[in-house]
């Protein structure tokens, strides 16, 4: 199935969780990061129960330091 993950059209395996792809994307370094599902801010507990379904837009923003 196909989902768009930061304006990248994506193809994964139905069943897909919300932790499985962040991880895929960013291995184990998940610090100072904010996932949305379709303009949905999901918190980080329900990332491993929030199963993707076709068509869903992920955003994944990473926070930077600077000034």
């Amino acid at each position: 199935m196909q989902i768009t993950i930061n304006n990248e059209v994506l193809d994964i395996t139905a069943g897909t969780t919300l932790q499985q792809l962040v991880f895929s994307r960013l291995g184990e370094k998940q610090n100072g990061i904010a996932v949305a599902v379709n303009n949905t801010v999901i918190s980080r507990n329900l990332h491993d129960s929030h199963i993707l379904q076709p068509h869903d837009t992920v955003l994944i923003i990473k926070a930077t330091q600077g000034g």
